[in-house]
């Protein structure tokens, strides 16, 4: 029996996480190909291992205003209907604006289409998910919780597969995710903290590099899991790092980040640190800061139930009376 062709797309950051931890659990048992922003290098770099990589334009990052989004999400539809193709088994979401047009377009051309949720909504659904649960075969939950407020069924959080053992390197690992969160940089570099790797995403990090030459500052690296395998603690707004580094058995800070309050709100965020057994850090202080990592540093990392594997089953399932 042929394999199926199944397409992920991927938005970048956590939904590129969450479209590589799919792709490892499908390698070899379909044919893969991906989705991804035509300014995200990091993507791409990802998935390639796993299938060949297209792009599109992102129609919306944060700081895009309306009218160019507008303009920039009708130049992804067109571009969508040359990628997205007919014979396509399955399309799989991953979640953020960047999936609508093509995901929309695999539903016109009567592709089975799968509709992830973020593994950090619990109170309200993202604008990409609550519009594809209407188009979507499968809308994939990755919490209980979430059964509240979409029409879905819950698989369970996805979870990266641990690529070296962990260790203790005695360093405090700080991200701030594709984008960068100064705020929080900016606490930690007036802190006490002397073992630290700072992860400063897009931003220019010159200046802490500057004021802490015994950090180790970067913005990006394709060799992150090292990082996570062997820190003591990883401080980190909601997303993927912080289940990334509870699979590495590692103690988490999570962070709230106010400019993301579309991606998560204030009891998203809670929510999401009790399930991670996490400190909640609200107060951007410094000393505040240095108080929750020896908090976290007394609480065990969770043992999360991994979704991937039922998730991968019902992507499999689907496509048998696709019409083409």
């Amino acid at each position: 029996m042929a394999k199926k062709a199944i397409m992920i797309l991927a938005g970048g950051g956590g939904h590129t996480g969450y479209a590589r931890i799919l792709a490892e659990a499908l390698h070899g048992r379909a044919e893969l190909s991906f989705l991804a922003p035509d300014d995200d290098q990091i993507s791409r770099r990802r998935l390639e291992p796993f299938g060949p990589v297209r792009t599109l334009t992102k129609p919306r990052h944060p700081t895009t205003q309306t009218w160019r989004f507008t303009f920039r999400l009708a130049k992804a539809f067109y571009q969508s209907l040359g990628l997205v193709t007919g014979d396509l088994d399955v399309v799989v979401s991953t979640g953020s604006n960047f999936c609508v047009p093509p995901a929309l377009v695999a539903w016109m051309r009567g592709v089975p289409l799968v509709n992830l949720e973020s593994r950090v909504r619990f109170t309200k659904p993202s604008r990409t998910a609550a519009l594809l649960q209407h188009f979507a075969e499968v809308t994939a939950l990755q919490w209980d919780e979430q059964s509240r407020i979409l029409k879905g069924t819950v698989f369970g959080p996805l979870l990266p597969k641990p690529t070296i053992a962990p260790w203790n390197g005695g360093y405090v690992l700080i991200t701030g995710g594709t984008y960068g969160y100064r705020e929080l940089f900016d606490a930690a570099s007036e802190s006490s903290l002397r073992e630290v790797v700072l992860q400063t995403g897009n931003m220019d990090n010159r200046r802490y590099a500057e004021r802490h030459p015994d950090w180790r500052v970067i913005s990006f690296t394709e060799r992150f899991d090292e990082l996570l395998a062997g820190a003591e603690v990883v401080v980190s707004p909601p997303g993927g790092t912080p289940i990334e580094a509870v699979v590495y058995g590692k103690p988490v800070v999570i962070v709230r980040y106010p400019k993301w309050t579309k991606a998560a709100g204030l009891e998203d965020t809670r929510i999401f640190a009790e399930k991670l057994n996490a400190p909640l850090l609200l107060d951007l202080m410094p000393s505040a800061l240095e108080a929750a990592i020896e908090e976290a540093k007394r609480r065990k990392p969770p043992n999360l139930r991994d979704g991937t594997g039922q998730l991968v089953k019902a992507i499999l399932s689907l496509g048998e009376n696709k019409i083409n």
